[in-house]
């Protein structure tokens, strides 16, 4: 292999090319960086590396010195960084390599960022064998940046093959990130179970070395399965949506990467996304807690207080609570291609109405539902809104295309994923600070998170006013013939003849396209059927 074949002049498609040959790709890739929701299988079994350490004299360490100790074990608190750093670094990779991203094409960038999330988590390894919890941190970072390139690699590549079905496209691939954790999480739990069997083995350091050569693999077969669509290609005997921009807000323009971020649509979505994903995401943070604390003994039929629960009780709740999160996993990967799927139909500013109106609903009918002991309803309505928080996710690069057009919708969809970064630190430390406050203040455990929920419909509230002042982007901001003639000479595009643009991705899937779409279908339905056995756990 030479590094041209990575080049994006190299991988624009021929005439025959199935476009259906495109999302495994992406799934490949978005089901590797997606094990980052499954990262809590391995705080336990990290803080219990030194069976021999004095807790005593470990007590009082500094972060600094516990950064470089390999006397004293790590504490929880210590090691969930990795997961916040592995959001935050996704951000701002995003940020600053999307308009790169763009020129260089899906297939570098795919691979680049195989080699750093695959690279970081053989970090992280060598970070936990040698017991260097700055190689740890350091591998959430190095990670983070795979997490960022491998994120949005495939969005503007898909948008441009599927013009007709933006928000299936998108979802297709981002339903991978929600589901990563399905396939990875049981994986490592195997593999740790299978080193732990061997003498003298750090069975969570090889775990994560493991994980990391294995992730490189699949995601570099996934970045050479990207093939770009010719300039000008459109499916055959369609035309885009015209109906004046009242209702699907569908440009036939493009926006400048430079420009984009100054609009008001901007940071409007911006918004939109930011407090639909502080809301789920803090719902996700605590959901086994939560549920534990709202119903506690009416998990197991006990009709008795949550003072008088015994060690054995609490212990039979927790493992009971603990399918819901096969639950949130399945739900959220699931709805990020219902809801993007839907948003094709209703059009994007319409799904997002739907998502802000009907978890305002659900937000303020939970603590009711925990009053009256309504398990299965609060259970019912935590999945419909993290369908929700994942259908977000999936549904925002078709609302950029619409609006800002397909020529730069990667790097503007990179620009605008700082809004998770925002998210994922305020979500989940605003919903714990306010559980601590109001059990520090003796509220019983079941009325703990009511204030919180109704604080998220409030966030949702907000997210449902920026989405209903998004209009069409101003004329003024669309590029020129001229610019948009230079940006595509940057990007290396190649304008296809008449007969390529009518012909390609007319072609058949081929045995190939079978076995890619096994690849990467076979073992996410393994991991559907496992999220179900843990749920079916739930009283």
């Amino acid at each position: 292999m030479t590094w041209s074949a990575l080049n994006r002049e190299n991988t624009i498609a021929g005439p025959k090319f199935n476009r259906w040959l495109v999302p495994p790709a992406a799934l490949a890739i978005h089901l590797c960086i997606g094990m980052s929701y499954g990262f809590s299988v391995f705080w336990k079994p990290m803080v219990n590396l030194l069976p021999n350490a004095d807790a005593l004299a470990c007590k009082n360490l500094s972060t600094w010195d516990m950064l470089f100790t390999t006397t004293c074990n790590w504490t929880i608190p210590m090691v969930t960084p990795i997961f916040e750093l592995f959001i935050a670094v996704l951000g701002i990779a995003a940020f600053i390599w999307g308009g790169w991203l763009e020129h260089a094409g899906p297939r570098k960038a795919g691979f680049i960022a195989a080699i750093t999330w695959g690279g970081g988590l053989v970090l992280g390894g060598i970070g936990v064998i040698n017991h260097q919890l700055w190689l740890l941190w350091l591998s959430g970072i190095v990670g983070g940046i795979g997490q960022g390139l491998g994120y949005i690699s495939p969005v503007s590549t898909l948008i441009k093959w599927f013009p007709d079905r933006r928000g299936l496209a998108t979802g297709f691939a981002i339903m991978g990130y929600g589901g990563g954790a399905m396939i990875g999480a049981p994986l490592a739990v195997a593999l740790m179970k299978h080193y732990a069997a061997i003498p003298g083995i750090n069975n969570v350091g090889l775990t994560l070395i493991t994980m990391g050569i294995l992730y490189f693999i699949i995601m570099s077969l996934g970045a050479f399965g990207f093939r770009i669509a010719p300039t000008g290609w459109k499916p055959l005997g369609w035309t885009p949506k015209d109906d004046g921009g009242k209702k699907y807000m569908i440009t036939q323009n493009h926006v400048h990467l430079d420009k984009a971020w100054k609009t008001p649509q901007f940071w409007l979505v911006w918004g939109v996304l930011c407090l639909n994903v502080t809301a789920g995401i803090g719902v996700i943070s605590m959901a086994s807690p939560m549920l534990q604390d709202v119903f506690g003994p009416h998990l197991l039929g006990l009709d008795i207080s949550f003072d008088a629960v015994s060690p054995a009780q609490k212990a039979a709740i927790a493992a009971s609570a603990a399918g819901l999160v096969g639950l949130i996993s399945l739900f959220n990967s699931l709805g990020r291609l219902f809801w993007a799927s839907m948003s094709d139909f209703l059009g994007r500013k319409s799904t997002y109405a739907v998502f802000f109106i009907l978890g305002i609903a659900l937000y303020i009918a939970m603590p009711s539902m925990g009053h009256h002991g309504s398990a299965g309803l609060f259970i019912v309505a935590v999945c419909v809104v993290l369908s929700m928080y994942g259908g977000g996710f999936s549904t925002v690069p078709a609302y950029l295309a619409d609006l800002f057009g397909t020529q730069m919708v990667g790097a503007i969809h990179g620009r605008l994923l700082t809004a998770w970064s925002v998210a994922g630190i305020v979500g989940p430390t605003l919903i714990a600070s306010l559980r601590q406050a109001q059990i520090d203040a003796g509220v019983p455990h079941n009325l703990v998170y009511d204030r919180t929920l109704y604080i998220l419909a409030v966030l949702l509230l907000a997210g449902m006013v920026c989405n209903l002042l998004v209009r069409p982007v101003d004329p003024k901001y669309h590029m020129t013939e001229e610019e948009l003639k230079a940006e595509r000479s940057k990007a290396h595009e190649q304008t296809a003849g008449k007969v390529a643009v009518e012909d390609t991705a007319r072609g058949s899937l081929g045995l190939g396209g079978v076995i890619a779409w096994a690849a990467v279908g076979i073992p996410f339905l393994i991991g559907v059927f496992i999220a179900i056995q843990k749920a079916a756990k739930l009283s």
